[in-house]
């Protein structure tokens, strides 16, 4: 059996379908009460959207009912789907802890309660029946004011067994407006010894190249070889991996055909620069890893040996992956032993 390692995926986004119904007609039946039936909210709630920001917009349905309270259940679920469906062996999720916060509540109160948040999902994230190794990426909002976002950063740093990284969200046209902000963070995040990603390059809209140099992985960064190849060099020179994530693309009307991916890894792998293949929002696309992988060898994207090196680099990248190998390897080590010596006599 293989075992995967998934580097970019949202927690406000890893709600399949059927788990977000069954909740809304237990607890909040209102959310749902426009709906005909399941099928009818199935399709709202996985349809592509026009723009990234259209799409962006079904993450508040979402983190309006994340909170202290529910966080253990939605994460149960998930990681119960991931472990039996995915294969999953290594998972970093992503999320903002303020937006999981009471929104009648003071600024101040709100950034106090974020700690509450990350231990939360720490500790729900700690299940013995489905043995997966987690970690938190805390990200910063472009729709957050910098006092926020500079709390988070100082979280992560404060609460390092359970983060792993930071990451900056919220929609490319947002960002590029704060972009001194933005580096004036992420300097302050690597003065910290903080792990960096953030979300750029996913839209023509989200183009930055002075952020670049700040980040250790790039959240999707597929404009990169698609409209500034001239980058790449410098991309594969800081050792910096690309988080892909294919049918987000299609969601956000970011692409129009999948196929288009294919100068994507190409251009990547003629440079140097390493892929992670990754969901992003796996509930919100209705798709597990394993059918991301499928969909690109399906229409010739990659070939199965560039699966195996976009596997590979996810380990390899993976901020929080305690072993220097992937768990094939170490499963072939217990599977095969070294012979010993037999005893004299």
């Amino acid at each position: 059996m293989t075992l995967y390692a998934e580097l970019h995926r949202h927690l406000g986004g890893s709600v399949v379908p059927r788990i977000l119904w069954r909740y809304f007609e237990r607890h909040s039946p209102e959310l749902i009460s426009r709906f005909a039936d399941y099928s009818a909210f199935e399709d709202f709630y996985t349809r592509p959207r026009n723009t990234l920001d259209e799409y962006l917009e079904l993450h508040t349905l979402v983190e309006s009912v994340q909170t202290v309270e529910t966080l253990p259940y939605f994460i149960y679920r998930l990681l119960r789907g991931a472990y039996i469906f995915e294969n999953l062996a290594y998972l970093e999720l992503r999320y903002t802890p303020y937006l999981r916060t009471p929104d009648h509540l003071s600024q101040s109160q709100r950034i106090d309660m974020m700690t509450e948040i990350v231990e939360v999902v720490g500790k729900a994230s700690k299940l013995r029946e489905y043995p997966i190794v987690t970690s938190q990426i805390l990200c910063m909002h472009s729709r957050l004011p910098f006092e926020v976002n500079k709390a988070i950063v100082d979280l992560a740093a404060q609460n390092r067994q359970y983060v792993c990284g930071i990451d900056v969200a919220g929609g490319d046209s947002y960002s590029r407006e704060r972009i001194d902000e933005w580096i004036k963070l992420y300097d302050y995040a690597r003065s910290l010894g903080l792990n960096t990603t953030g979300h750029l390059y996913e839209t023509t809209a989200g183009c930055d190249p002075q952020l670049l140099p700040y980040l250790m992985r790039i959240g999707h960064g597929i404009q990169i070889p698609l409209l500034y190849p001239e980058l790449l060099k410098d991309v594969a020179a800081r050792n910096q991996c690309l988080e892909v994530c294919p049918t987000t693309y299609l969601k956000t009307g970011t692409l129009q055909d999948i196929r288009q991916l294919k100068l994507v890894f190409d251009r990547c792998f003629d440079a140097g620069v390493d892929i992670a293949i990754c969901t992003d929002n796996a509930g919100l696309h209705n798709v597990r890893l394993p059918f991301e992988y499928e969909n690109l060898l399906t229409y010739n994207i990659i070939n199965f040996e560039q699966l195996q090196a976009c596997q590979d680099a996810a380990f390899r990248h993976a901020f929080a992956w305690p072993y220097r190998q992937r768990p094939v390897s170490l499963l072939n080590g217990l599977l095969n032993p070294q012979p010993t010596k037999a005893l004299i006599s």
